[in-house]
């Protein structure tokens, strides 16, 4: 889809949530609402909106905040989507949520998942946040959870990684049950990696999984690719709702469609239950 950018856009300066300004792009932002199953009509709408308000200094939150305010009211599951990356901010306070969406996600791409377990190393023993296994490789995967989109993962969580990967591995090696496995190590973030931490997952051969690294092949692309998508999408539960729910270790929509009876203590009333199968119906379908 072409986009009529005017030229002065060319010279707005916007504030990324890291606190760096780049120049503000309206592909970027008609790319998210594609990839979000906007329709042509939609996007076209909410470009202009954009166009006509943006100014300089505004923040990416504020203008993704204004473009999903009018994806929201065209009541469609794409404006669901679309404020995928501020769901997954919310999974928090505590990273687990974050360890069970990955294994999830994982899961349903064939793997064999495990969750927040503790595993042996030759040396000592080792909380693994998850461990997938396919195709006779087992991923050993550290989960980096931050509530701060702003947050980067520094090179020392790569090099610890590193090193507690290698005591398991000096360990499952010689074990039968482990026999033909080989093994990978991963470290994955809902926010960013520094620079140094990228450099040192090449030379290092950890696999390295942001929100949008590698490029194309991002944690927002697995979830497109997936289609699973956090409970805290959804605009019909509350806060403490979807805290309630998080708490009964279901963090997918799908899961909780799947789960119904787990909104029972909830007792919603008869008109929001069936807003949110509705809703459900959207983002799962």
């Amino acid at each position: 889809m072409e986009s009529n950018t005017s030229p002065k856009h060319k010279e707005i300066l916007i504030r990324k949530a890291s606190g760096e300004e780049e120049v503000f792009d309206i592909h970027k932002l008609e790319s998210s609402l594609h990839n979000a199953g906007a329709n042509r009509i939609i996007i076209k709408k909410i470009l202009i909106d954009i166009e006509k308000w943006i100014y300089t200094g505004v923040t990416t939150k504020k203008i993704y905040s204004r473009a999903f305010s009018i994806l929201n009211r065209e009541k469609t599951g794409s404006s669901l989507r679309y404020k995928l990356k501020q769901a997954i901010l919310e999974l928090g306070p505590s990273g687990y949520p974050f360890e069970q969406f990955i294994g999830q996600l994982f899961a349903r791409k064939g793997y064999e998942t495990e969750v927040g377990i503790i595993v042996d190393g030759h040396c000592v023993t080792h909380e693994m946040d998850v461990i997938a296994t396919k195709d006779s490789i087992q991923h050993l995967m550290e989960c980096k959870y931050h509530k701060d989109q702003g947050k980067s993962v520094s090179v020392q969580v790569p090099l610890y990684v590193r090193s507690r990967v290698d005591d398991i591995i000096r360990k499952r090696e010689h074990m039968n049950d482990y026999q033909g496995l080989s093994f990978t190590a991963w470290v994955v973030t809902n926010t960013r990696f520094s620079s140094d931490s990228i450099q040192y997952g090449r030379c290092a051969g950890l696999k390295l999984l942001a929100w949008d690294y590698p490029r194309g092949k991002g944690l927002k692309d697995l979830i497109e690719e997936v289609k699973i998508y956090p409970i805290t999408v959804l605009t019909k539960l509350t806060k403490k709702e979807k805290e309630m729910v998080l708490e009964q270790d279901i963090v997918t929509c799908t899961q909780l469609q799947q789960n119904l009876h787990i909104l029972d203590p909830l007792a919603l009333s008869s008109r929001k239950y069936q807003e949110l199968l509705k809703e459900l119906e959207h983002i799962c379908g």
